[in-house]
């Protein structure tokens, strides 16, 4: 059970798309965070980049939209680990009510295993899409990310095997 203070803790979402099938495999609802550092050349959501961008909702607020959609989710933006500790409360929250959750990052698995705050927050996360997107090289033609080099990483299967396992 999540604490009354957990429940409030903010995020800045700039929307929250219900039943879509393009940001991981089945009907997810799909939840984008506002804030990126990453500033990738043909970022095809630019909007999100700014922290301070759209609208402002509580956990417990998001929760319930989740609860009513009955799907696992997906985390992205934005970059969801430019704010690692509310992201970490959001996947942990989510992780208990028994969701699956993929998180679309421009951080390489590399650079979260190196830093302890991105380690954490992922650690209950199933998937993470990693990675920049690289618009040379752009490939419409991949399941669930943009560029070749971002790679699907088995959470699970890369913290217990020491490397990153895709699928």
């Amino acid at each position: 059970m999540l604490e009354t203070n957990v429940l409030e803790t903010t995020y800045n979402i700039l929307a929250i798309m219900r039943g879509t099938t393009v940001d991981g495999p089945g009907f997810r609802t799909s939840i984008y965070l506002a804030g990126c550092h990453h500033a990738c050349p043909g970022c095809h959501n630019p909007q999100s980049w700014n922290p301070r961008s759209g609208e402002t909702m509580k956990l417990r607020e998001i929760l319930e939209i989740v609860e009513e959609e009955n799907f696992n989710v997906t985390l992205s933006g934005g970059d969801p680990l430019f704010h690692p500790e509310s992201t970490k409360i959001l996947i942990d929250a989510l992780a208990e009510k028994g969701r699956k959750v993929w998180v679309y990052t421009g951080f390489t698995w590399e650079e979260i295993i190196a830093d302890p705050r991105l380690r954490n927050a992922v650690k209950n996360a199933a998937v993470v899409v990693d990675g920049p997107f690289i618009e040379r090289l752009k490939d419409p033609d991949l399941l669930f990310r943009g560029s070749s080099n971002q790679r699907l990483i088995d959470v699970a299967l890369s913290f217990s095997s020491g490397k990153p396992s895709t699928l």
